[in-house]
């Protein structure tokens, strides 16, 4: 098979779905792999380095859809690359379909099969680690006052206190995230719905570190002593509600800095809207807002590393066994399945934008298989019925 790796276009954005190890492992298993040149450059991988790994490199974007079977990127397809997509070619990237119409339109008029590569991870994407630690240094960064904040240092000093931080969310980005604030000394508030996930948490961090179950009358409670807020919640999309609105904004310190990292417009925090590592921040009711969508893409090299060994077992069962195999195997991967040569298969986006589904067992023609892998499901946003 051709795989092809185009280099990222999204502002801001350097990383990269193959180092030259993935690529040295594929090209072991007797495929071609395509790369656009100085597609790793920015990540710290030169052209030479995927060269020796054994791939081809191309020089434009054009080339590699024009060739590759298969197109392995990290962000989604933008609408540069709409008119470059094939009938039946295979598309692995970070879609975030439900919130984006006009790319799902895109890809049910091409028929192309697409997996959105968020929903894949079986022990969750090593691009949350990073998010949830790099978000949590630049909410400290954002917190002087040098650059809008309220001049509040993350540590405390001899004789003035360190700051008051509250992480939402418990998850993977949320530990990772009060893994470095906390280190670095702040007075930490952890809040969750999972009183499960806030005893571990007691148990893996220091002292500084306190729990709460979350919800808005606790997150009123303490915002007002707080001077960074670092938002960890995945928000279902189909919600309408949210934890921090853009009324409790006023309780807040002025030059108080809100981090919202699951970067979703409607989400857990009502006043986000996404920014760019170019303009990160900006301002409401006095509270500094970062909102950087592709926070990771900062720091490529390490997120790269990580990331791509994380992906290479499911591209690599892709295209030694065939799509529907690979996704026979793995339920995560099943469950990313999200166009189908023509057809909707991903249910979030059909409860959000109101589309007809169609199971991925159905669709790739496992119905009567009684050896699947059945994982949970990527959100808690479900149809209340079968439809297809």
């Amino acid at each position: 098979m051709k795989i092809g790796m185009p280099r990222e276009i999204k502002a801001g954005e350097n990383r990269v779905v193959f180092t030259p190890i993935e690529t040295a492992e594929l090209v072991g298993d007797g495929h071609c792999v395509l790369i656009e040149t100085e597609a790793g450059l920015k990540a710290g991988f030169t052209d030479e380095e995927y060269v020796e790994a054994g791939a081809h490199i191309r020089l434009t974007m054009d080339e590699i859809y024009k060739e590759a079977d298969f197109i392995v990127k990290v962000k989604e397809i933008s609408p540069e690359e709409y008119e470059l997509l094939r009938e039946n070619q295979l598309i692995f990237a970070c879609l975030h379909p439900a919130s984006n119409r006009e790319e799902v339109d895109v890809l049910m008029k091409k028929k192309v099969i697409a997996l959105t590569a968020e929903d894949s991870h079986r022990y969750g994407s090593p691009n949350c680690e990073v998010a949830g630690k790099l978000g949590a240094l630049m909410g400290a960064y954002h917190l002087l006052s040098i650059n809008g904040g309220n001049g509040q240092l993350i540590c405390g000093v001899g004789g003035a206190p360190g700051a008051n931080v509250l992480v939402l969310g418990a998850g993977i980005v949320g530990k990772a995230a009060t893994e470095i604030v906390s280190a670095l000394g702040a007075d930490v508030t952890l809040m969750d719905i999972n009183i499960g996930a806030l005893r571990h948490c007691q148990e893996i961090f220091p002292k500084n570190v306190h729990t709460m179950i979350s919800n808005q009358q606790s997150i009123k409670k303490v915002l007002q002593d707080i001077d960074l807020v670092i938002n960890c919640v995945k928000w279902p999309k189909h919600r309408k509600d949210h934890l921090i609105t853009r009324d409790m904004l006023k309780i807040m310190k002025k030059g108080s800095v809100i981090v919202d990292i699951s970067a979703d417009v409607g989400g857990a925090i009502e006043t986000y809207k996404p920014t760019t590592h170019a303009d990160p921040t900006y301002v409401l009711d006095g509270v500094v807002h970062y909102g950087v969508d592709n926070i990771p893409g900062a720091a490529p090299h390490t997120a790269s590393k990580a990331y791509a060994a994380a992906v290479l077992p499911h591209i690599r069962s892709i295209a030694n066994n065939g799509v529907a195999e690979a996704c026979r195997r793995d339920g995560f991967l099943r469950r990313s399945l999200t166009v189908y040569k023509g057809i909707l298969t991903h249910e979030e986006t059909c409860v959000v934008q109101g589309r007809e589904f169609t199971f991925p067992e159905e669709a790739l023609g496992l119905t009567d298989r009684n050896d699947l892998d059945f994982v949970p499901n990527a959100t808690t946003t479900k149809l209340p019925m079968k439809m297809s």
